[in-house]
């Protein structure tokens, strides 16, 4: 026998629809609804019918379990019992990775390997290794409508998506990153539910509102306890049951709670329980536009206990800097110019407070320094939304000479925050990565294309797209476009690329003060009209010349030895002649 339950407190009758046959279910005082049925076992294939009255009306459509964790026949389909504990873990002397000192590599299992696969992924691991990944950010796996998705209009949140493969095939793929040393953080949405296949508010009251994206839930009004325990449970199965080591979560600030103990710090209590039950690291990085440094704080001081979260401000003092963008979000920090990076470098935002242009209106708080590490902060040359959100998916690679490149790397793996790439970025992949779905009702295609175009241009990328038209989401090629070739990394520019973040990813690991997370203890030093920094890092100098000209720079100290330069560089005792668009990073006499 086994009990078939679900939380629909509301509701005047509730049927389970088990391999054909109807049972009733009773309800409870907690407004679940249960019954004990014999059925044949996992595999076995099930629905709920809410407030059926038999008439085999719109009412008693067969919906799937809103904790379903397999959708064989999407979501639309009818939910399959699929058993946690049947699967064969290899991983038990697995011991994780904590995020400080740690390097992480973002991927979309889709486009990362021409079958899209978490099998065909295992494939690829190796190459991760080779370059010294710590972690893997796999974005988004929740069961999605249709074929090909970016994975953020998720709607079966507890179901893998049998477009990569399914339960199975992700856990395959987390036992073997372990088998090889690299740690799985994996990419949740909790602020909305996707547009096609969300029928959580047919069993209750899950939804409160909406954002920009779509529905949100209801995390604070009547009824919310459990819908806070949807999303908490939700988090900890993929930590204890699929054995990941870290969960993203995409854009908290679009979750609305206005109780005394905010969800993600609910959630950050429970993940330490549960940490301490495990025997390895867990980690919670939240993606947040805030600058609100209580999501980074210890609970001890009045914060929410997160262990990191995504720094979008060094990324974009950084883009506007590389590349000399000033539109949209990129204004104020174009305007801050090196000695915004410089500030962004030290501590952690260039907003702290300061009035942004974007918003018209002041935006974020200060870092303390003192007791919030760097580390806290992952940070990046690239993700998935700083591409995916451009007109054309356009890479750096696009914009940025081979030298550049290698420069933006050498201030990204030399600072005293947790460095990530997307997938490619190594070797400078050509390939771009585009907005893509794919969903069955037209008018729904037809609203995303129009939405993103419009999405867009309010952010000032359709300026920069030229006479290039922007490729439809819902077409097939825009899929297949964004899918990695393989064959670059054996090219150049792309090898001596590739091998130049090998030996960044290495010289990080070697010497302790550029995995110091404390950025009290980093001092930079600009000079604008020469476009130059030079990043101090206790006995590691680093410089960086982001001209077309070589530039000569005193240090102040003997120098003796060139640890990496991305081209031929001169030395005399305490100066350095460095060429155009390259860096070199150097030992002196302490």
């Amino acid at each position: 026998m086994t009990e078939y339950s679900v939380w629909a407190p509301d509701r005047r009758r509730v049927a389970a629809l088990v391999d054909g046959d109807r049972y009733p279910l009773e309800r409870g005082s907690d407004g679940w609804w249960r019954a004990e049925i014999e059925d044949n076992g996992p595999g076995t294939t099930y629905a709920f019918l809410v407030d059926d009255d038999g008439s085999g009306g719109a009412a008693s459509q067969p919906l799937p379990d809103p904790r379903s964790l397999w959708q064989p026949e999407g979501v639309h389909g009818p939910s399959r019992r699929y058993e946690q504990d049947a699967f064969w873990w290899t991983d038990d002397r697995w011991t994780g990775r904590a995020l400080a000192g740690a390097v992480l590599y973002e991927c979309h299992i889709g486009t990362f390997t021409d079958e899209g696969t978490f099998d065909s992924a295992i494939g690829r691991l190796d190459h991760l290794v080779a370059l010294g990944i710590d972690l893997v950010e796999v974005l988004p796996v929740n069961a999605v409508d249709g074929p090909r998705n970016w994975g953020y209009d998720g709607v079966g949140w507890y179901a893998v998506t049998e477009n990569y493969g399914g339960p199975d095939a992700f856990k395959r793929f987390v036992d073997a990153a372990h088998a090889r040393g690299i740690g799985v953080v994996l990419d949740v949405v909790y602020n909305h539910l996707g547009p096609s296949g969300a029928y959580l508010d047919r069993f209750g009251p899950y939804f409160a509102g909406r954002n920009i994206w779509g529905p949100s839930l209801n995390l604070d009004g009547p009824h919310s306890d459990e819908v806070r325990r949807f999303v908490i449970d939700n988090a900890l199965m993929w930590l204890r049951d699929f054995h990941v080591d870290g969960l993203r979560i995409d854009a908290v600030h679009a979750l609305r709670d206005t109780r005394a103990q905010h969800v993600l710090e609910q959630l950050a209590v429970e993940v330490t329980a549960l940490e301490a039950h495990t025997g390895r690291p867990l980690s919670l990085i939240a993606e947040s536009d805030l600058n609100d440094p209580r999501l980074i704080t210890a609970r001890e001081g009045g914060g929410y206990g997160l262990d990191a979260q995504w720094a979008d401000d060094i990324h974009h003092c950084l883009h506007a800097v590389l590349t000399g963008e000033s539109q949209g979000y990129y204004t104020d920090f174009a305007e801050a110019g090196l000695n915004g990076l410089a500030q962004a470098l030290t501590r952690g935002f260039l907003h702290e407070g300061t009035f942004s242009t974007f918003r018209m209106r002041s935006h974020g708080a200060p870092v303390d320094t003192g007791t919030i590490p760097g580390s806290r902060f992952v940070t990046y040359l690239q993700n998935h939304d700083q591409i995916g959100n451009r007109a054309t998916g356009d890479r750096l690679t696009e914009t940025l000479s081979p030298g550049l490149m290698a420069c933006g790397a050498a201030l990204l793996f030399t600072s005293g925050f947790t460095p990530m790439l997307f997938m490619g970025e190594e070797w400078g992949a050509r390939t771009p990565w585009q907005f893509f779905s794919s969903f069955g009702d037209p008018k729904l295609r037809e609203a995303v294309r129009t939405g993103r175009t419009a999405e867009f241009a309010d952010h000032g990328w359709a300026a920069t797209a030229g006479d290039t038209e922007v490729p439809d989401p819902n077409a097939e090629n825009t899929f297949l476009d964004s899918k990695l070739d393989w064959a670059e990394p054996e090219q150049e520019p792309h090898t001596t690329l590739l091998r130049m973040h090998q030996e960044l990813i290495k010289l990080r690991k070697t010497w302790p003060e550029l995995s110091d997370p404390w950025l009290d203890s980093i001092g930079v030093d600009v000079h604008e009209q020469a476009r130059t920094l030079v990043v101090n890092r206790g006995r590691i100098r680093v410089v960086v010349n982001l001209g077309t000209e070589p530039v000569t720079l005193s240090l102040g100290a003997v120098i003796t030895r060139i640890l990496l330069a991305s081209e031929p560089t001169q030395s005399r005792e305490d100066s350095f002649t460095v060429p155009g668009e390259a860096f070199a990073i150097a030992q002196i006499d302490a």
